[in-house]
C-alpha cells in the first residue's frame, strides 16, 4: 500500500506489479506477493496471500443512475491462505474479492457508502448502499453461491450502527429479529471504517464484513494532508 511512479508499474494480461509488490493469477488463484514497509512507524511487513475463488462471477453492478461508476464482486466467495515472513505468521479462512472502476473521482459522484458481505450457510449475500452526490440513494441486495450464480432480493430495512471513533457514520440493512451489532472494528480512520458485524440477513443470523466510506470527509483538504502518513509515497 505505497504509491509509487509509474516508472514502478510492470503489468501485462495476466500480472500487475507496482514496487517489489504484485498481484498474479493463473486462471485458479490470485497470488498476491508484498514487501511494503509500514506506517508511521517503518517496519517491513512481507508475505503471500492466495486467493482461490469458487467462481468468478462476469455479473456487475451499476453504482449511479448515470453509469459512470460500477462494482464487480470479483470472487464473491473465496478461500484465502495467508503466509507472512515479517512477522512471522500464516492463517486461513474465507474471503472475498472485488472491483470498483468509474469514469470520474469517487467523491465527485459521492457522498457516502456502506457496504456488507456475510457468509451464509450456502452461499453470500452482499449490501452495497451509496449515497450520490445529489442526495439520491439506492439499496443493491444480491445472493450468490458457490457456483457463482445469483439472485437479488429485496434490500431489508435500515439498521443504525454506533458511530467510528471518528465520528463516521455506520449503517447497515438487516431483518428484524435479531442482533445488529458491531463485533470489532478492525479500521478506524477520519473518512473509512471497516469493521465485523453480527446481522441478519435472508433469515439467517451471520457474521459480516462490513465498510463506511464518507467521501465528504475524503475530499476535505485535512484528511488529505494526512493521507501520506497512512500510506506512504515514493519518489522512485
Amino acid at each position: 500500500m505505497t504509491e509509487r511512479p509509474a516508472t514502478a508499474l510492470r503489468r501485462d494480461a495476466a500480472t500487475l506489479a507496482i514496487g517489489p509488490s504484485a498481484l498474479s493469477w493463473d486462471g485458479t488463484a490470485l497470488t498476491i506477493d508484498f514487501d511494503e514497509l509500514s506506517v508511521p512507524i517503518p517496519r517491513r511487513v512481507s508475505g503471500r496471500v492466495r486467493v482461490l475463488p469458487s467462481a468468478v462471477p462476469a455479473r456487475s453492478f451499476r453504482l449511479d443512475a448515470a453509469g459512470r461508476h460500477h462494482w464487480w464482486p470479483v470472487a464473491p466467495m473465496a478461500r484465502v491462505e495467508v503466509a507472512l515472513n515479517r512477522p512471522d505468521c500464516a492463517w486461513s479462512g474465507h474471503g472475498y474479492i472485488d472491483s470498483n472502476h468509474g469514469d470520474e473521482p469517487l467523491e465527485q459522484g459521492f457522498a457516502y457508502w456502506d457496504w456488507s458481505r456475510a457468509n451464509l450457510p450456502d452461499g453470500a449475500a452482499l449490501l452495497y448502499n451509496p449515497t450520490a452526490r445529489d442526495g439520491s440513494s439506492h439499496s443493491i441486495a444480491v445472493r450468490f453461491d458457490a457456483a457463482g450464480g445469483s439472485h437479488d432480493f429485496a434490500p431489508p430495512p435500515p439498521a443504525p450502527l454506533p458511530a467510528t471513533r471518528w465520528r463516521v457514520r455506520r449503517t447497515t440493512r438487516a431483518e428484524p429479529g435479531g442482533p445488529v451489532r458491531v463485533l470489532k472494528t478492525l479500521e478506524d480512520t477520519p473518512f473509512y471504517s471497516r469493521s465485523v458485524l453480527t446481522t441478519r440477513l435472508l433469515g439467517e443470523q451471520c457474521v459480516a464484513m462490513h465498510e463506511s466510506l464518507s467521501l465528504d470527509r475524503f475530499a476535505s483538504t485535512a484528511v488529505r494532508l494526512m493521507l501520506p502518513w497512512r500510506m506512504p509515497r515514493r519518489f522512485f
